[in-house]
């Protein structure tokens, strides 16, 4: 098997992890507060990420050239993990992975006054009709639309600068160190609101906290390995075959299907954010997808 088939084969498997975590979180957010179910998730991640830090580099993992950026991006995960949480609490799974398929389109777009990259006209104008994907999707005015899909798609905006941010950052600090600050920053910030929100699990709500957590390190993790193998170019456009596995689950799980517009607007934003991923790998242009839709 080539490299570049394990690495298809990692990311599709990474986009399944992914949806067990937000099913995990959509069933504990019925119980306990957002920020309950965000602060195991990084909490039991950045325990991990301490353990993995430890067996390869030791302290030496908590050294970074770039601690702002680090914080940043911790920052602006955070920010797009609770912004997920609260818009799966009141939409149906399919629903968000649709809206968070933005995220490609975002990056290209504030690639330009960010990263002062060249976007060609048909780019621009796959992002366009992306988006028009997304008003399908969301209807506003209409007695479907939730004021959540807005808190769905800022998440997607938040995705692309945590992307954008991680690209600043470059090879210049290892896996590990990011890894550790994504869940150090993570854990303090959602920490910092316990006081105001917390209110104990019970029972199996600490399985499912547990569960967030391994699927958020293991995920990642799965993403790195796919990412060391293959060009991003060339598998990142598997990452939309979580729209399948979130539509299963949100039916087997929760009892809901999508409606045919919601469908219609997802094959839209996906059919855009693959011709953008294509145009890019033409143009020879380096795309980090490390933050993904979902966490």
């Amino acid at each position: 098997m080539s490299n570049r088939l394990k690495a298809i084969l990692l990311v599709m498997g990474a986009m399944a992890v992914f949806t067990v975590l937000d099913t995990s979180a959509k069933l504990v957010s019925q119980h306990l507060p957002v920020f309950v179910g965000v602060f195991f998730r990084y909490f039991i991640s950045f325990l991990f990420a301490i353990v993995i830090a430890w067996r390869s580099g030791g302290l030496a993992s908590f050294g970074t050239r770039h601690p702002v950026l680090q914080v940043t991006r911790g920052l602006l995960l955070l920010a797009s993990t609770t912004c997920n949480f609260i818009a799966m609490s009141h939409l149906q799974l399919a629903q968000t992975a649709a809206i968070n398929f933005t995220l490609p389109l975002w990056v290209c777009a504030l690639s330009v006054p960010l990263l002062a990259e060249q976007v060609g006209l048909r780019r621009w104008l796959a992002v366009i009709v992306g988006f028009f994907g997304v008003l399908i999707i969301m209807r506003p005015g209409s007695a479907e639309f939730h004021w959540a899909m807005l808190v769905s798609l800022f998440n997607a905006l938040l995705g692309a600068l945590y992307n954008i941010t991680t690209r600043k950052v470059g090879g210049k600090d290892s896996t590990d160190t990011s890894l550790l600050y994504v869940g150090l920053v993570g854990s303090i910030g959602a920490a910092a609101t316990l006081p105001q929100v917390w209110q104990m699990p019970q029972g199996a709500q600490w399985g499912l906290l547990l569960l967030m957590g391994v699927a958020g390190t293991v995920g990642h993790s799965m993403l790195i390995k796919a990412h060391r193998m293959a060009p991003a170019s060339a598998i990142a456009p598997f990452i939309y075959t979580q729209i399948i596995t979130m539509t299963i689950s949100g039916a087997i799980v929760f009892g809901q299907l999508p409606d045919g517009w919601t469908l219609l607007g997802a094959l839209i934003v996906v059919a855009s954010g693959v011709y953008v991923f294509a145009r890019e790998r033409k143009k020879g242009v380096t795309t980090s997808q490390e933050a993904t839709p979902e966490d």
